[in-house]
């Protein structure tokens, strides 16, 4: 009985290209430089647009092609300085955060317990702008009659207004203007709070 092994070829198994290899490099062949008839052992890409297909020169020619090529021949300072930039991220496509698949800032998306994305692209608090506050400080600026974007000084001085125009004794105990009263004070803690927690 004759094994399976005697009738198996290799070259299938691993494939042509690597049989082809291995017989191109027990083949010799000559410098691809005019008149040289030296070996052509050492490989140079043939050009910019074709760094897949290669002359094969002996080391003296593959030195003297290596020392003369300039892969920018011919490029404009733009070209290059396009070409450069493109390299950076392999030539691949790149956009902004937050663009191309994703609307809007992406930082209100992750958990940020170090407060690494707590401003936008102005330097603006985020938790300070009026689409990201949540309700009760909303609820508190309109009882302070006060927008965003506000600062402490602000809600300083807009606090103390209101107190002096709200307190009870300046109203003889009216029972409405202690409600106000307390309102204000709720609120400006409330507000007040907000700037510790972003600071």
């Amino acid at each position: 009985m004759k094994s399976v092994n005697d009738f198996f070829d290799w070259r299938l198994r691993f494939g042509n290209k690597s049989f082809e290899r291995s017989q191109n490099h027990t083949a010799t062949r000559s410098c691809d430089h005019p008149g040289c008839s030296c070996e052509g052992e050492y490989r140079a890409p043939q050009g910019r647009d074709k760094l897949d297909s290669y002359f094969w020169f002996c080391l003296d020619h593959v030195r003297d092609y290596n020392s003369k090529w300039d892969y920018y021949a011919g490029m404009s300072t733009q070209q290059i300085e396009q070409e450069v930039r493109r390299d950076t991220t392999w030539q691949r496509p790149t956009w902004k955060l937050g663009v191309n698949g994703s609307s809007g800032h992406a930082a209100h998306k992750l958990r940020d317990a170090f407060g690494a994305f707590d401003q936008d692209d102005l330097g603006e608090p985020l938790s300070r702008r009026p689409d990201r506050r949540p309700p009760e400080e909303i609820q508190a600026l309109r009882a302070l009659d006060l927008e965003d974007p506000l600062s402490v000084a602000d809600l300083k001085t807009r606090y103390k207004e209101l107190v002096k125009q709200h307190h009870p004794d300046a109203n003889g105990g009216d029972p409405l203007s202690e409600e106000r009263f307390k309102t204000i004070n709720t609120a400006y803690r409330t507000l007040l709070a907000s700037f510790d927690q972003t600071s």
